[in-house]
């Protein structure tokens, strides 16, 4: 499981870090995912998603990320 954040959309309001700073952490102004695998951390990975306010953290499939690079 991959957890993405869009950059477009997030408003860098800490949610998600204050949450699982395990997966995610503010940089410049917008919260970047820190690990490459959000599997087995402490907190519930879908309340993180749950409690972003302008939904912009998802799950994304292997295959999802695969393409993207390939895109990129």
């Amino acid at each position: 499981m991959k957890v993405k954040v869009d950059q477009d959309l997030c408003i860098g309001c800490g949610t998600c870090e204050l949450m699982c700073s395990q997966c995610f952490q503010l940089e410049n102004g917008k919260a970047q995912v820190i690990r490459d695998n959000c599997d087995g951390v402490d907190c519930d990975i879908q309340d993180v998603i749950d409690s972003c306010p302008v939904e912009a953290i998802s799950i994304v499939s292997e295959d999802q990320v695969n393409s993207e690079e390939k895109t990129a």
